[in-house]
């Protein structure tokens, strides 16, 4: 894998939802990759955010791919509606769901890309059999829930070994990204970055999309 092929995924966590169709157009036109969809019930997680009806409202409006995490118990119940609802890829989090290999073979059986997401405290053993069928890996660099939070700078090793396990296939990032932390990230071996904040909360979207894209560069 080609080191500059970084691809940025605003997080829509920390868009303006009063203007949700402008925010998407213009992360779009900033030069984000993808866009993604935290999807939070309040059990899994301590927060809530929004389902498949949501998300079918932004597809017909949406030109890049959608990268829906699904930080969700019993995520088997749901995955269906996801990818009926537009999901590109769906990632689901490794500790939510009893039978992961399974879930992820169906996830793949209806068309749409998988991927497979770990908590800061979840050892990356726990996916070594599940890489053939994923087209990505997701390492939480915070504790879910929550947009804002601090980068564990803990996860920058095991980031490197994920990248040693899965080859070529994708590996993101999602939490306390910023120009400074990519460029460890970028270092210890992903090629994805989510970044909410840091990009929403910038006074220019494409130059924080710049940075982070430039992140192998520093």
């Amino acid at each position: 894998m080609s080191i500059n092929n970084i691809k940025i995924c605003p997080s829509l966590l920390s868009c303006d939802f009063s203007r949700l169709g402008e925010e998407i157009q213009a992360i779009t036109e900033a030069g984000a990759d993808m866009i993604h969809c935290d999807i939070m019930d309040g059990r899994f997680v301590p927060n809530i955010t929004f389902g498949p009806p949501v998300l079918a409202s932004i597809k017909p409006h949406c030109t890049l791919p959608l990268d829906v995490h699904l930080m969700i118990e019993e995520p088997e119940k749901y995955v269906e509606d996801f990818v009926k609802a537009g999901a590109d890829i769906l990632t689901i989090q490794v500790e939510s769901t009893v039978h992961p290999h399974r879930l992820l073979g169906r996830i793949k059986d209806l068309g749409c890309k998988a991927g497979i997401v770990l908590n800061p405290g979840t050892s990356e053993e726990s996916i070594r059999y599940l890489v053939p069928l994923v087209d990505m890996v997701l390492v939480m660099s915070v504790n879910p829930g929550f947009g804002g939070q601090s980068f564990i700078r803990d996860m920058l090793p095991k980031i490197s070994r994920i990248r040693d396990m899965i080859g070529d296939r994708d590996l993101q990032v999602d939490g306390g990204v910023d120009a400074e932390t990519a460029k460890e990230i970028v270092a210890a071996g992903a090629n994805v970055l989510v970044a909410g904040s840091y990009i929403f909360n910038h006074g220019s979207y494409a130059e924080a999309i710049g940075l982070l894209k430039n992140a192998h560069a520093g």
